[in-house]
Order: structure tokens, then C-alpha cells, then sequence
């Protein structure tokens, strides 16, 4: 009975020892001592043999690709000096044997032991799009249109997929534009034209304030006349009202030209 039972205890260690889990998130397939993959997909939580073969692993769920430090033409045919985006994709669980077994190996990336399948396939088809929607903006309408960039991107990696006959098998979720920076020299000439404009707005108002100011004088000389005779009405009758004893005291300005009899 004792040997039995260690026998058996034996043999439940060597077979939890010889397993491996499929996680969360993943999906696995079998390869057997024959190196042939079998029909079939291990799914996430199963328990796997590996004493007799092996198994591989894939992440299917929500796989990032980073698309960085590419240089895309805008529509003023500057080159941008970088552009980095992220897109976030998901494997059918149902299709990760087919994709493994029919699809160019150089489609796909190895991590940590893990196979990320159609990784460099989508890199591709995102950098593609990225280039191609680029060409529709100026390099300094790009960051204040990122959201439509980000939108019109998946839309171009999912249609290239659908041309493949792969938009059953690969999900484009998401497309997130993380940095996008004109050429140096786009930064530097709108810098001077912004500066041109402000000076020439300053010119401007220097133009139409000296413009005023010629009106005013051009207005003022007009008049000299009329103000003249204004001044000389004016001092004749304080000169008759100083003669009729209606002025007793009369504060006279010391450019004064008028004449006054007093009697």
C-alpha cells in the first residue's frame, strides 16, 4: 500500500511538474515530439502536459505596437523631425493556430518566451498608414488635428487587413498619436512670420495714428482764420464793456493785442 501510494504521488508530481498553464490573456498550441502543431487551441486556465512535446504561448488580448521615431512627409512636403504612436490590436483566440502555422514567421515577434503573433505584420501596416495620412496635413496643422489622425490610421490598418482577409483573425482597437514634432526649420520660419506679422500690425498703427494726427493739424490750420477773428471779437467787447463800467477788474493775458481806452 505504501509503495502504491508514493508511486502514485510520484506520479502526480512528475505530471504537475511536466504541465504548464495557459494564462489569463493567452492562448496556447501544442507541438508534438513530432514537431507538428495540433489542430486546436489551448485556452486561457488549462492545464498542459509538456513532458511528451511542448507548448507555445500567445498574448491575444490588447498587444501594443509601438510605432516610433519615424519620419512621415507633411502636405508642405517638409519632413516631420518625429512622430511615435502606439496601436492596440486582438487576436482572435479561435484563429491563433491557424496564424502560427500558415502566416510568414517573420510576421510575427518573440518576447520573454512569448510569441506575439502578426506583431510586425501590424507594425507595417501602421507605419503605412501613419505616412500616408501625414501627406493630408501642413506640419503645423498636424498636432491640432492628432484625433482625426488617430482615427483615419485605424481606419487604414483595418482596411489593409480586410484586404488580407485577416480582419476576422486581428482587431485594431486602438491608435493613440503620442508625439508629433515639425522640422526644426517649419518651427523656425513660423517663428518669423509670426514676429513679421506683429511687426507689421505695429507699423500699422504707427501708419494711421500719424495719419490722425496730420488731419488734426490739417483741421486746426483750416480754422486759423475763423479762431482769429473769434480771438478779435472777443477782445472787443471786453474793451466795450471795460469802457461802459460793466468790467471793475479784468485778468488780461500777457499775449494781449487788443486796444482798450479807459477814461
Amino acid at each position: 500500500m505504501k509503495s502504491s501510494s508514493a508511486f502514485l504521488l510520484a506520479s502526480s508530481l512528475t505530471t504537475f511538474i511536466g504541465c504548464t498553464r495557459i494564462e489569463t490573456g493567452e492562448v496556447g498550441v501544442r507541438i508534438g515530439f513530432d514537431k507538428q502543431i495540433s489542430a486546436g487551441e489551448l485556452l486561457p486556465g488549462s492545464f498542459n502536459q509538456t513532458i511528451i512535446g511542448s507548448v507555445l504561448t500567445f498574448p491575444v488580448k490588447d498587444v501594443s505596437v509601438r510605432v516610433d521615431d519615424i519620419t512621415p512627409l507633411a502636405k508642405d512636403n517638409s519632413t516631420m523631425k518625429d512622430f511615435d504612436a502606439m496601436v492596440v490590436y486582438n487576436i482572435n483566440p479561435q484563429a491563433v493556430s491557424e496564424l502560427y502555422v500558415k502566416k510568414n514567421r517573420s510576421f510575427h515577434a518573440e518576447h520573454d518566451g512569448d510569441i506575439y503573433l502578426m506583431y510586425n505584420y501590424v507594425h507595417q501596416a501602421a507605419r503605412n498608414a501613419i505616412y500616408k495620412s501625414a501627406r493630408k496635413y501642413e506640419a503645423l496643422d498636424m498636432n491640432d488635428n492628432r484625433q482625426a489622425i488617430e482615427t483615419e490610421v485605424r481606419e487604414l490598418i483595418i482596411h489593409t487587413l480586410a484586404e488580407e482577409k485577416l480582419d476576422t483573425s486581428i482587431t485594431v482597437s486602438q491608435v493613440l498619436v503620442r508625439v508629433i514634432l515639425p522640422a526644426d526649420s517649419v518651427v523656425a520660419s513660423a517663428n518669423d512670420l509670426v514676429r513679421a506679422k506683429n511687426e507689421y500690425k505695429q507699423k500699422e498703427v504707427e501708419v494711421q495714428t500719424a495719419k490722425k494726427e496730420a488731419e488734426r493739424i490739417a483741421a486746426l490750420n483750416s480754422n486759423k482764420g475763423a479762431i482769429e477773428y473769434m480771438a478779435a471779437m472777443a477782445n472787443m467787447k471786453i474793451a466795450e464793456a471795460i469802457a461802459n463800467g460793466k468790467v471793475n477788474t479784468i485778468v488780461i493775458p500777457s499775449d494781449f493785442k487788443g486796444m482798450v481806452n479807459v477814461r
